[in-house]
């Protein structure tokens, strides 16, 4: 918008200098808002990073899975702690039906053999319980440094802090849980089974999905409003509802989804960069960033601490918050507000523009141009940001296998954020001087789209309307005072609406980078598109203007409007190119590849797999041509499609399945079977051919829900199946009612982790690593057997 409309009676450059200082002094604000506080040792009352670091490494000295003798050394570890507090650990041993939407088979249920770890730190005069849970087993390729020995320390550390304290009102509950990485099967036994479970309470969920950056409260139970403004009053709450939001589109799952579906309410919360090593061997204690171990327990220490002081059977809201982080606080309202405020964004946005047009400053016709080409930046921007990420993963294939995101993102980041701004200076170069829109109709349009964007997010997911409704209110009301005052009111107006942008949508821009990763780079483009729309006041009064000048001068001052756009782009290329540069596979940081091998002892083949996207050099010399499906053989696969190649055939024992007593009546056989491993193993699988249907089963003395019985694929030869995880050395019990004319088939599979005594196998060269998939070194066995 023109210094005429906007900023009158004052010096165009001396306003916009201030009001560029202004914004980055807000921006590094809201930045900081994010970012965790630094790792310090806060006395014998507080959480000390460094105490906890050193549960951290004594848990994550290898591989610890369910059911392995790692992880018995863990348990044995943590009760000894727990007991060295002066408290009472005991061990639920159990067997568990999966947790969550984690099923493992293409029919059927997952479950696992599972011993939490429990513990009672009773009140004075409790009004409910408050839960800290996190899960001590890890996957089966890496030590889980920071997945979950992070959340485990946490827990330990806060157990120290309260029981050498004065005591709670209210009872605090450790869940520290077994077997979340193979079926979430801990946490579901322990609000299925255990007794303290039964009247529910508020969970704390611990968890990381990377190494680094801040811990983000980005979960919640439904009806969060209550909880949030506890929260709020953490030493640095980090969170936003959009993430909630976010999350409860994506198909994740953690501990916290049982205990959430089971009645509780609760916060989970994670730090999330740095996610390269995700459920890989090189998430070590070493990779750890103790500044977010710091903000894990500060956090959840303080939130304990003040839950474990009130009434809790007060604490009741029937509504979610809306809430997001700003410098020194966590901004939070009603979610009764979201419709509210997105309509009275829309309305303001109304009255700007018609204020605009009655001052002669633009037209009805220009606004609807501007609407229009307005939207070439929201849909270009985010368009260009994943055409970068895939030239990225064409110039280093090794990205297509990455979980999330590269080693190293940043400047990958900061290039999608200046290509972003490549657009928009271009965009703008060009359509401030189009006849059919003009600053003032584009500054207005801009509003309007997130105005537009708040009342659907509103009607969509309302805890991320804001997003779009608070900068378009700011925008628009700053706009209007604009242009209703002079001189130096006139440029504070324009500074305090950029500001609420700049605070809102700044920091949900940098914690959407690494939750959505580089593969997602479009919506943090997107959001900064919005960001930048906000400011197209003030990028006008940046902007190097054209107007009245003629031959010469005119030619230069196109080019002075061209320098923001030539700029950005150059800042594009050079931190693309900083990025490759910085980002290099080496041993600390492998190319990750991903190998199993199976054996089929029907005929004594072998064969490598691998669910590689696009097969990389050291993969290829096992597997080759196109994906298939691979369930006829492997039906605890389902119609995940991998590719294969011939591999010799080891001498390994199948799992054995024995009929211990068969019951007929009519084409009815209630079947007793035990399904014991030949060999170490870490799982053990068990399906039925397609032709018969299994109306009842009970597994390790589980009876399975019905809707664990239905099978998800009918095309295969196999149809209901389960998977067990960590089955105990004698085997597992399974009772099936199953309906059949004859003989019944059965495809029995076990599985083991590691390669390396294959024959054929060559090991993995420096720089090339091990993906962290539950299928990642995977050694299956499996046979048919016909009863």
């Amino acid at each position: 918008m023109s210094d005429a409309a906007l900023v009158r009676g004052t010096n165009r450059v001396v306003a916009a200098v201030a009001i560029v200082i202004v914004l980055a002094l807000v921006g590094f604000a809201a930045i900081w808002s994010v970012r965790p506080p630094a790792a310090r040792d806060a006395g014998a009352s507080g959480f000390s990073a460094q105490r906890a670091f050193e549960q951290v490494e004594a848990i994550a000295t290898e591989p610890h899975p369910v059911g392995s003798a790692a992880q018995d050394r863990v348990r044995e570890h943590l009760v000894s702690e727990l007991r060295g507090l002066g408290l009472s650990p005991e061990i639920q041993d159990t067997v568990s039906i999966e947790g969550g939407e984690l099923s493992s088979s293409a029919g059927g249920a997952g479950l696992a053999h599972v011993r939490n770890v429990v513990t009672l730190i009773p009140g004075s005069a409790s009004t409910g319980r408050i839960f800290l849970v996190a899960h001590t087993d890890s996957v089966q390729v890496g030590p889980g440094g920071n997945d979950d020995a992070a959340g485990t320390a946490a827990i330990l550390e806060i157990a120290r802090a309260l029981t050498g304290g004065s005591r709670l009102r209210n009872d605090v509950v450790l869940v520290l849980t077994d077997g979340e990485e193979a079926c979430l099967c801990g946490a579901k036994a322990f609000v299925d089974q255990h007794p303290l479970a039964k009247d529910g309470g508020i969970a704390l969920n611990l968890e990381a999905r990377g190494s680094s950056g801040p811990a983000i409260m980005f979960e919640t139970a439904a009806g969060n409003r209550a909880l949030v403004d506890v929260y709020a009053h953490a030493p640095k709450p980090v969170g936003t509802s959009f993430a909630v939001e976010i999350y409860r589109l994506l198909p994740n799952d953690t501990d916290f989804t049982a205990f959430r579906e089971a009645g509780f309410t609760g916060l989970n919360t994670a730090y999330i960069d740095g996610a390269a090593i995700y459920h890989a061997p090189t998430d070590l204690p070493s990779a750890m960033n103790l500044d977010s171990l710091q903000h894990h327990g500060d956090n959840a220490l303080a939130v304990t601490r003040d839950l474990g002081g009130r009434d809790l059977s007060a604490l009741r809201s029937s509504d979610d918050a809306t809430y997001f982080p700003a410098p020194g606080l966590l901004v939070r309202y009603p979610g009764g507000l979201v419709w509210p405020l997105a309509g009275l964004a829309l309305v303001a946005v109304i009255v700007f523009g018609w204020l605009a047009r009655r001052q002669g400053i633009t037209t009805g016709r220009k606004l609807v141009g501007a609407s229009i080409v307005t939207l070439l930046p929201i849909i270009v921007a985010p368009v260009l940001a994943q055409l970068l990420w895939a030239l990225l993963k064409v110039i280093r294939p090794e990205y297509a296998e990455l979980p999330i995101d590269p080693y190293h993102p940043g400047w990958y980041r900061l290039a999608v954020l200046a290509l972003t701004a490549t657009v928009l200076f271009a965009w703008y170069s060009w359509f401030h001087r189009w006849r059919r829109a003009g600053p003032a109709a584009l500054a207005i349009a801009g509003l309007g789209w997130l105005a537009v964007l708040g009342l659907a997010l509103a009607a969509t997911m309302p805890g991320g309307s804001y997003l779009g409704a608070l900068p378009a209110l700011a925008g628009a009301v700053a706009g209007i005072v604009a242009l209703l005052v002079r001189g130096w009111w006139s440029a504070l107006a324009i500074a305090a609406g950029g500001a609420v942008a700049v605070i809102i949508l700044l920091p949900t821009v940098i914690m959407l980078f690494p939750a959505l990763g580089m593969p997602m780079a479009g919506v943090g483009a997107f959001l900064a598109v919005l960001l930048g729309l906000a400011l197209l006041p003030v990028i006008e009064m940046i902007h190097p203007v054209a107007g009245g000048q003629r031959g010469l001068d005119a030619l230069r001052a196109r080019r002075r409007g061209a320098a923001p756009t030539l700029a950005a782009l150059f800042a594009t290329v050079l931190c693309t190119v900083v990025g490759l540069s910085v980002d290099r596979f080496d041993a600390g940081h492998p190319a990750l590849t991903q190998l199993m091998y199976a054996l089929d002892t029907d005929n004594n083949t072998a064969q490598w797999l691998s669910d590689e996207p696009r097969v990389q050099s050291w993969t290829s010399q096992y597997v080759s041509g196109d994906p298939h499906t691979v369930d006829a053989t492997l039906p605890a696969f389902g119609p995940e499609k991998m590719r294969s190649g011939q591999a010799q055939a080891a001498s390994l024992p199948a799992p054995k399945l024995t009929l211990e007593s068969d019951i007929r009546s009519g084409d009815s056989r209630v079947l007793k079977l035990r399904l014991q491993p030949q060999r170490q193993v870490r799982l053990t699988t068990l399906h039925v051919e397609s032709g018969a249907t299994v109306t009842a089963a009970t597994v390790g003395g589980r009876e399975l829900p019905a809707d664990k019985l239905e099978v998800k694929e009918k095309d295969g030869p196999w149809g209901f199946g389960i998977v067990f995880h960590g089955p105990p050395a004698e085997g597992v019990e399974i009772t099936l009612t199953v309906q059949a004319s004859g003989p019944v088939k059965f495809r029995a599979m076990d599985g083991s982790d590691g390669l390396t005594a294959l024959p054929g196998f060559q090991g993995r060269p420096s720089g090339v690593g091990i993906v962290g998939s539950h299928t990642s070194e995977l050694l299956a066995v499996a046979k048919t057997y016909t009863l």
